[in-house]
């Protein structure tokens, strides 16, 4: 079992817990939407239902649903619509409604074969609660089954507030997602956490700034506000998936690139290919961010490209078993070529130390990125085993491998292989 598949339970558990407690305590607590409110939580509820629907996700950046999350939070902040009526349910209603859709959402992507992450499902979830709770309990002291009250605060300085409070809640979805990336790759929380908040910044803090301007303008503007001012996010939503598509052309294009030492005769069919995707399974393992793992696929596509530079071809393509001289040379040749392309800077900055033995981290405390030694171990176990997927293949490998434990190889890394490996014997 992988490090997703480990960590989905815990979210799943999370995420049910968190819709029965909901419903269970509206239910106690009678704490329903007068006949004027259903309307209004009808829109929100159709929103966040499909805002999860259409939800973002490409390599490299870190998944979410800005539509849903938007509304969420619009739905926890409006306490007040047209002709000065305030609505009549309160933190538990809301939680209700937002978990519920979730569900509904979650589970038609899931019967239409769509790919779902419950972590960061269940993440959204923790933030909407996050809001719910501070805005509606904690500041305006709602009760169970009352009218929300008035907020006493000027419209600025409200505005600040529900501000302050989205981006809170929304530190608390990255961080919840943290720990059990973290704890399911036994990555650093710290980095974890910090990759996350890089990913996700610009567009985490345009859901905040629309969940508080709906919010503003439902007095006013009426449900009318929802649809006006997640139009943005939607708009956003189509550049995006444009952007993504112009992403799958690129790595196309990288592919396309890689399989000229294949067709030169100076690798084995398909050995860049199964690099990089067995090189990605370990950088997961490793805890890896989104946007590392992307550079880490680029790098492992391209990382025999310099054999073309070569007069003789290698036997089998196998750079490991070449000289230590020749290994460095194909590696200068394949950084000067990838850098020279213009686009590919971060993978070269991986394949400039992807020969560079482990020893000189742990003798000479050099920097050599770990997607660097990953690329190391990986294409020293596909040469090794020359495409062969039997258990004797494998085991002569990891055999081979092993003699260069701690000198050539990072310890870490081998043993993410070694679980990569075994999770690719059990899905197949």
């Amino acid at each position: 079992m992988n490090g997703t598949l480990r960590r989905e339970p815990v979210a799943l558990l999370v995420g049910v817990l968190g819709l029965v407690t909901t419903v269970l305590l509206t239910l106690v607590d009678r704490d329903l939407p007068e006949g004027g409110d259903v309307g209004v939580v009808s829109v929100f509820a159709l929103m966040i239902v499909l805002g999860e629907w259409f939800r973002l996700s490409a390599p490299g950046f870190r998944g979410s649903a800005p539509i849903a999350t938007a509304a969420a939070f619009g739905l926890a902040l409006t306490t007040e619509v047209p002709a000065g009526h305030f609505v009549g349910y309160g933190a538990a209603f809301v939680l209700a409604v937002t978990a519920v859709a979730m569900v509904i959402a979650t589970a038609t992507r899931v019967l239409a074969g769509r790919e779902v992450s419950l972590v960061e499902t269940t993440g959204r979830f923790v933030a909407t609660a996050v809001v719910t709770l501070v805005y509606r309990n904690v500041y305006l002291g709602q009760s169970p089954g009352t009218e929300a009250p008035s907020d006493p605060l000027p419209p600025w300085q409200r505005a600040a507030l529900m501000l302050g409070i989205s981006v809170l809640a929304l530190v608390c979805d990255t961080l919840f997602t943290s720990v059990l990336r973290a704890l399911a790759a036994t990555a650093n929380l710290r980095r974890t956490f910090v990759e996350e908040v890089r990913s996700s910044f610009a567009m985490s803090m345009a859901v905040a700034v629309t969940g508080v301007l709906i919010a503003l303008a439902a007095p006013p503007m009426g449900i009318a506000a929802v649809p006006l001012f997640l139009m943005p996010l939607v708009l956003t939503l189509f550049a995006f998936r444009r952007y993504v598509s112009i992403r799958a052309t690129y790595l196309q294009s990288i592919r396309t690139l890689s399989r000229l030492t294949d067709v030169a005769g100076y690798t084995p069919a398909g050995h860049s290919e199964r690099v990089a995707a067995l090189s990605v399974r370990v950088g997961r393992e490793l805890g890896l961010s989104e946007r590392e793992l992307l550079d880490l696929e680029y790098a492992a596509l391209l990382h025999d490209i310099g054999q073309v530079a070569l007069v003789e071809p290698i036997p089998g393509g196998a750079t490991v078993l070449a000289a230590p001289a020749d290994q460095r040379r194909i590696e200068a040749d394949t950084v000067a070529i990838v850098r020279e392309t213009g686009v590919f800077d971060g993978a070269a900055r991986i394949l400039e130390h992807q020969t560079t033995p482990y020893r000189q981290v742990r003798e000479l405390g050099e920097e050599i990125p770990l997607t660097s030694r990953i690329i190391k171990v990986v294409n020293a176990y596909e040469d090794l085993t020359a495409g062969a997927r039997s258990a004797r293949a494998r085991e002569a490998a990891i055999e081979r491998i092993y003699l260069g434990l701690g000198y050539e190889y990072d310890p870490r890394v081998v043993d993410a292989l070694l679980t990569s490996i075994g999770n690719g014997s059990a899905q197949a």
